[in-house]
């Protein structure tokens, strides 16, 4: 295991080179037509042959620019080898965040790649594969989009918020989702389904939403995309004091969170399937 790792500014910048190589190859693929390749979940749950090439694209960069580190990838998991724990930096990768808009030609999915040093994130990228738009982020260093630091909504009042949340594959989960949705939205401003988290995260980052929820997402749905948030001043979390995590990701302004947490808490809306 090395004793030091790099700063997290160094491991920007490498998942930044990795991430725009990504999603050129994301972006050309798609051009070239793209099919299902298979079914996780549910069959609605859809991993494209690009998920794959381009995850295996993305192991292999880190792998040559950082051969020691370890690798976490959602279609593959965790890179061979990389069970000896033996770097102190692990890379956390969504090699497609928004599959089904990805295969529907809907433009809004990503490549998220962020970096974490003992288990705690601290380097992130997410780049929208059909616009450009990239959306940055170390720990203590602020969110940045085209050199503009970003910053949350100012909204204090949960029924001026507009909402971002999103569904699972599962029928059941999402007649669950469905209820709670349901009962939340007399309460807010609007709500908006747009199907990719990381991107998600990064639209409330810079007050394009004011807040954001979900339950279902795995680390690399989030890892990127939450420091992202955070770095923007947002507060992201669970529900009654938890970590954000698969039952629920919660992300607001802190003069909005706690109406949103509550409101959730009392629609159960990290029950369910």
């Amino acid at each position: 295991m090395e004793r030091s790792a790099p700063p997290p500014p160094q491991l920007l910048e490498i998942a930044i080179e990795v991430a725009r190589n990504a999603a050129a190859t994301a972006f050309r693929m798609r051009t070239e037509g793209v099919s299902v390749a298979a079914t996780k979940s549910t069959v609605t749950d859809v991993v494209t042959a690009a998920d794959r090439a381009v995850e295996r694209q993305i192991t292999a960069e880190l792998r040559r620019l950082r051969p020691a580190d370890t690798v976490l990838g959602e279609e593959y998991g965790a890179a061979a080898g990389d069970d000896d724990h033996r770097s102190r930096v692990r890379w956390i990768i969504d090699p497609i965040d928004g599959t089904v808009n990805y295969l529907y030609g809907l433009t809004h999915c990503a490549v998220s790649i962020a970096a974490e040093v003992d288990g705690e994130v601290v380097a992130g990228v997410v780049r929208n594969i059909h616009t450009g738009e990239e959306w940055t982020a170390t720990v203590d260093g602020g969110a940045w989009r085209e050199g503009r630091r970003l910053r949350c909504s100012a909204e204090t009042d949960l029924g001026h918020a507009l909402v971002i949340t999103g569904f699972g594959y599962a029928a059941a989960r999402r007649v669950h989702q469905a209820r709670v949705l349901t009962e939340l939205i007399p309460h807010v401003r609007d709500i908006r389904r747009l199907g990719a988290a990381a991107i998600d995260l990064c639209l409330v980052a810079e007050g394009r939403a004011d807040a954001y929820y979900e339950k279902g997402l795995a680390v690399w749905d989030q890892a990127a995309g939450a420091l992202v948030a955070t770095e923007a001043g947002l507060r992201v979390g669970g529900l009654n004091g938890l970590p954000p995590g698969p039952e629920l990701v919660i992300a607001a302004p802190p003069a909005l969170f706690d109406a949103l947490h509550d409101r959730l808490a009392a629609l159960d809306a990290s029950g369910g399937p």
